[in-house]
Formats: C-alpha cells, structure tokens, sequence
C-alpha cells in the first residue's frame, strides 16, 4: 500500500515559497534516492501532493519537510493508497 500526503496552501508568496525551496528540494531529493519517492509536485493553487511508496516514509517526510517545517503548508493528510486495487 502506498500512502499519499496533501498538503493545503498556507497563502505564502511565490518569493516566500522559492526562498525555501532549495532546501525542501535537497530533503526531497534525499528521499528519492532512497527509492521512497514516487512523485511529487504543487497544485495550480500552491498546495502540494507528494506519493510514497510506504506510510511509514510519509510520516518521516511531514516531520522534517522544511515546508511544512516553516509554515509554507497551512495543513496536510496523509492518505493511504491501494494504487489502483481494488480493496
């Protein structure tokens, strides 16, 4: 099973975003070279969604992502998903 986290926008500038965006990429570059990361990526409205291939890698991910860390994500749901089984 494969757990997704979707992360609502706090509102913060495009500028405020980019500003912490180097060290949010290296965190997520981390965790892709792990093999943990399967995709990842902002919405039209500047919230997120990011697809892991354990819960256990998106729960480590939401306490240390530095967006999350430094408010850039007002809120956020980890979801488990059965990737196109039926359940």
């Amino acid at each position: 099973m494969k757990a997704v986290v979707i992360g609502e926008p706090s509102g913060a500038s495009i500028e405020t975003i980019m500003t912490v965006y180097p060290r949010h990429k290296a965190f997520v570059d981390m965790f892709t070279e792990r093999g943990e990361v399967i995709g990842i990526g902002p919405f039209t409205d500047l919230g997120n969604m990011a697809i892991f291939r354990s819960r256990e890698a998106a729960e480590e991910f939401v306490t240390l992502d530095p967006f999350i860390l430094e408010g850039l994500v007002k809120s956020f749901t980890i979801r488990d998903w059965n990737d196109g089984m039926l359940a």
